[in-house]
């Protein structure tokens, strides 16, 4: 760093809440004092959900206050502006989670100039980059930055790759799209470079037929920043006050969107923020409703096309859903400002999220930038056992040692297999949504007559697949992961981590819940729904209800998904089993709405995606399928569909 730090400048992020405390206090530890550090430390724990309300200077109130360590969260409001922290310094995996940009931002503005940590997730450090947030993987910076050394920008940089490099000396993506991207929006002509000789995958088929060519950006190679066409680009409210801010302030009031007509904007993490907890108990309501009102006013001002609030309560449906849905098709690019972008994988794309500068920058230029990632073939073997899902199917790859030991982490997951043929696309949605909990870049399935039908019975398309759609024999891999899904048992991850999982018939004790929630876009779609009606159907029939103490709440991912039920006549089960019916949004995943928990003694068994500490309130949360969910609101406790089936519980007397 060009100026050396002030004594007292580095925060150590340890596992230890007494610690941080003790540097909260004055007194400066040495790494070693610090360690262990606090490792898998997520976005949204650097900037809580509530804290995404805000977009400006005041961010710098609130990085870490969310962080857990312990049982405690031992860092509050203004403790890092008020101390004068410069540096941050962390364990593995830093940033995992979301791709809000909000996180590297609220570290900036509160005087953070660098984080170190042992490694980064994608997301997060390609966010910092943008927005000139210097990181590093060099724990040995930290004793000369201790001893008031001054480090240089190059050395800083060191041998990250040439793009990262012209961004970050160019102060920021904007400023870099500004200068070389304003004609940069073709693919690049194939005849004037060479291409890989070898067999590719069908995701680097994709990338090779939509990279761009620019200062920084010329080698294509594994590890190297390249480039991209996009085919779709699609931001939702709780980003684009942010982005119009970004664009306003790098561009002027004056500026025209890259084919605005690729654009998608879509309200679905607020419309319930009227009846969610944590921001009616922190009197977030109007600072939401001006984040709604600043997208819907960016959207009207560049004639984007918007999907919006129902009249009553609840949106038209979840971004990615709808994605996948009506949008996306076999061979794009898409991106969006959400980690579970990749949930249109499934049809046979490539799909990811990127952070608000990121989006910004491609609602300017059409392109998008990426490190050239390897890929991870998942070999799905075996046939699913009666009562498995893809949920379990995610759970058992999370619970992998090389999963866990981060084997996935930066790659693009491809799915395939002798078991795949018989998921439907929205089991496939799952599998591919995930790969933001796996670690990965991105999930993708090739497209199959499975895609094809998909996408005639909801859009009444004809699909053609071209030739070029498919993994070429040969295609190089970084690893084959192969799973055997006869082996695979219904899963749960228990709380703080989906990577917690464990087979359900493994759990020690009971575990008794007080909310049981079914809803997500991975767990809000038609396929779920089935689920969640065979199990209510049959506790029906054997006259059983929900359980007295267990509230349940059923949340579709989309319009398209609730009607689907109505044609089914699966709401009148729903609602005499004693479900609550919720209108599409992301709802209590992102904490938004009913179904979060609203103390620390409660206990949630959910279909969402992730349980990081804090994400659906403040109780304990257990990941696991549909099925199990509502087999769990039936016995007041964790269970299978299968177990319940067996007769244990009623014989127990627990149900209803």
């Amino acid at each position: 760093m060009n100026e050396p730090l002030k004594a007292g400048g580095l925060l150590f992020l340890s596992q230890d809440p007494l610690s941080i405390a003790r540097q909260l206090g004055g007194e400066r530890l040495t790494l070693e004092q610090a360690s262990p550090l606090r490792e898998d430390i997520s976005t949204d724990e650097i900037t809580p959900i509530p804290v995404l309300a805000y977009f400006d200077d005041r961010l710098a109130s609130y990085p870490y206050v969310g962080l857990k360590t312990g049982a405690v969260l031992p860092i509050g409001k203004d403790d890092v502006v008020s101390r004068g922290y410069q540096v941050t310094v962390a364990g593995k995996r830093y940033g995992k989670g979301s791709s809000r940009e909000h996180s590297p931002l609220a570290e900036k503005k509160a005087g953070v100039r660098l984080v170190i940590a042992e490694s980064f997730e994608r997301i997060y450090r390609q966010n910092a980059d943008n927005i000139g947030l210097l990181t590093s993987t060099d724990l040995s910076l930290v004793p000369r930055l201790q001893a008031g050394e001054v480090i240089t920008l190059d050395e800083l940089i060191g041998s990250r790759d040439a793009l990262s490099t012209a961004i970050l000396k160019s102060g920021g993506l904007l400023h870099y799209g500004r200068e070389h991207l304003s004609h940069a929006t073709q693919p690049v002509d194939h005849g004037a470079r060479d291409l890989p000789s070898r067999p590719l995958t069908f995701a680097e088929k994709i990338i090779h037929r939509h990279l761009l060519t620019a200062p920084g950006a010329e080698r294509v190679d594994y590890g190297a920043g390249i480039l991209m066409r996009t085919d779709w680009r699609f931001i939702h409210e709780y980003y684009t006050g942010l982005c119009a801010h970004l664009l306003d302030d790098c561009f002027g009031p004056s500026y025209a969107l890259h084919q605005p007509h690729s654009i998608l904007a879509f309200e679905d993490h607020l419309s319930y923020k009227r009846r969610s907890p944590a921001h009616l108990g922190q009197n977030l309501v109007g600072e939401l409703d001006a984040l709604s009102q600043a997208h819907r006013g960016f959207a009207q001002h560049h004639g984007l096309k918007n999907h919006g609030y129902l009249p009553d309560e609840g949106s038209e449906g979840i971004s990615h859903a709808m994605m996948a849905e009506s949008y996306a098709l076999p061979g794009q690019i898409v991106i969006g400002t959400d980690s579970h972008t990749p949930h249109s994988g499934a049809l046979g794309c490539l799909a990811f999220g990127v952070g608000t500068t990121d989006m910004a920058n491609a609602f300017m230029t059409g392109s998008v930038r990426a490190a050239y990632p390897e890929s991870l073939k998942i070999s799905l073997l075996g046939q699913l056992a009666p009562g498995v899902t893809a949920k379990d199917l995610v759970l058992a790859l999370l619970a992998n040692s090389q999963i866990k030991a981060g084997l996935g982490v930066g790659k693009i997951f491809e799915f395939g297999g002798p078991a795949l043929a018989h998921l439907s696309t929205d089991e496939r949605t799952t599998l591919t949504n995930m790969t933001a909990e796996l670690g990965g870049f991105t999930g993708i399935v090739v497209p199959d007559e499975e895609t094809v039908r998909f996408i005639k019975e909801r859009r009444g398309h004809d699909l053609r697949l071209d030739a070029w759609m498919c993994s070429d024999e040969g295609a190089v891999y970084a690893h084959t992961l192969e799973l055997d899904c006869s082996l695979v048992a219904p899963m749960i991850a228990a709380p703080g981590d989906p990577g917690n999982g464990q087979s359900l018939t493994d759990l020690s004790e009971r575990v008794i819940i007080d909310i049981a929630y079914g809803g997500s876009c991975t767990a809000g779609k038609r396929d779920d729904f089935d689920h969640y009606f065979s199990v209510i159907r049959w506790a029906l029939d054997q006259g059983l209800k929900c359980h007295p103490r267990v509230q349940l709440f059923l949340q579709f991912g989309t319009v398209d998904v609730r009607e689907y039920c109505e044609r089914m006549n699966y709401l009148p089960a729903f609602r005499a089993f004693g479900a609550e019916l919720l209108q599409p949004a992301c709802g209590a995943c992102a904490n938004c709405g009913p179904g979060s928990s609203v103390d620390t003694q409660q206990v949630t068994v959910s279909a969402i995606n992730r349980n990081f500490p804090g994400r659906s309130g403040p109780g304990q949360v257990w990941l696991a399928s549909p099925p199990t969910v509502v087999a769990s609101a039936v016995t007041g406790y964790i269970t299978s569909f299968s177990a319940l089936r067996s007769g244990t519980a009623v014989n127990e007397g627990l149900c209803a």
